[in-house]
């Protein structure tokens, strides 16, 4: 009896398993990647009311975090400024700018479209609510803004640089040392190598910044838990 299908058939089935496979595995690998913090969150930069610029109020103008940022450094979150934070200023200075009309609007209760209302930024930087991360806690320690935040000083528009999840913070609690800092530097976005020299003894082995934060990390008994209760309480 004649064969009724052709010999090529043979291997259909190992050929339909292939492609089923591979169509699989490029699946998982583009959603392992594409739905990760790193391509979701890194880049986030909205637009907002008033556009701020870090670049000329840090870097050019030296204005410390903590004068907006006031809650930093004493409680587990970091507060955007009030209205009234910026009006300290802004009544005086660039007042006429029409990118402060929004400012002008909640705060000057003499321009003619006044309202009161308080400014609403647009949030960038935001845990998932079963996450608990306490800012106060790490900065009293010595870890800087940069480490989280990325080259704040230099943006003109600020966006999320870091992926703030949770493999990215075990990296950090596994290897402290990378982001120590001595606590007056830790709001000194120009430090670097160059600083090391001025706490550690003339002759020291102690070059880098990684080297004084292996020194700071034995001196101060710095040992980040990295168990889950440490961040999902």
């Amino acid at each position: 009896m004649a064969n009724i299908f052709p010999r090529w058939t043979n291997l259909l089935p190992l050929k339909i398993a292939v492609c089923i496979g591979t169509t699989v595995a490029g699946i998982a690998l583009a959603f392992s990647y594409y739905a990760t913090p790193k391509t979701l969150r890194v880049g986030y930069q909205p637009s907002q009311p008033i556009p701020f610029s870090h670049k000329i109020h840090v870097d050019q103008l030296g204005l410390d975090c903590r004068y907006c940022h006031s809650f930093v450094d004493v409680a587990g979150h970091s507060n955007v400024p009030t209205g009234n934070t910026c009006w300290n200023c802004h009544q005086h200075v660039q007042r006429d700018s029409p990118k402060l009309e929004p400012l002008h609007r909640s705060m000057n209760d003499q321009h003619p479209h006044y309202d009161g209302k308080p400014i609403e930024w647009v949030r960038i930087h935001k845990s998932p609510d079963y996450v608990y991360f306490n800012h106060s806690a790490h900065v009293n320690r010595g870890i800087s803004c940069q480490s989280c935040h990325g080259d704040v000083n230099q943006m003109e528009v600020v966006y999320q640089a870091e992926s703030h999840s949770m493999g990215w913070c075990l990296d950090c609690h596994r290897a402290p040392e990378k982001h120590l800092r001595p606590l007056e530097e830790v709001f000194n976005f120009d430090y670097g190598d160059k600083d090391v020299a001025r706490y550690v003894a003339e002759g020291s082995a102690v070059k880098t910044t990684e080297d004084l934060g292996k020194k700071l990390k034995e001196q101060f008994k710095v040992s980040p838990k990295t168990s889950c209760a440490t961040c999902h309480h």
